[in-house]
């Protein structure tokens, strides 16, 4: 665990949660999400980022971002990135739960 002081920013994590628009085919899902990489990794602050899927179709996108202000920050900019579009396309937008905390312990 990485001891964190007042003046030390806590990491985040930024967790999304969605479903896929009816009849959408996951792999073609899995290769838009892979081209949106470059643009988180291109805006920086990016720790690292998984995306899951549930056995009843609920994906989560969950990226690790250096601190609350970068997080934020990316949440309005980097979906607006034209590498988005495809993935955007593909979710359901009535399903999308998003949410940010900050990571308070981790497993190293």
């Amino acid at each position: 665990m990485r001891p964190t002081t007042e003046h030390t920013p806590k990491t985040v994590a930024e967790i999304v949660s969605f479903h896929l628009k009816d009849g959408v085919d996951v792999e073609t899902f899995q290769d838009a999400a892979d081209k949106t990489a470059e643009a988180v990794r291109a805006f920086g602050g990016c720790l690292g980022r998984h995306l899951t899927c549930a056995a009843d179709g609920l994906w989560t996108d969950i990226v690790i971002w250096k601190d609350m202000d970068t997080a934020l920050k990316a949440a309005e900019t980097v979906v607006q990135d034209p590498a988005f579009a495809p993935f955007g396309s593909m979710i359901d937008p009535t399903t999308v739960s998003m949410r940010h905390s900050e990571v308070v312990w981790q497993m190293d």
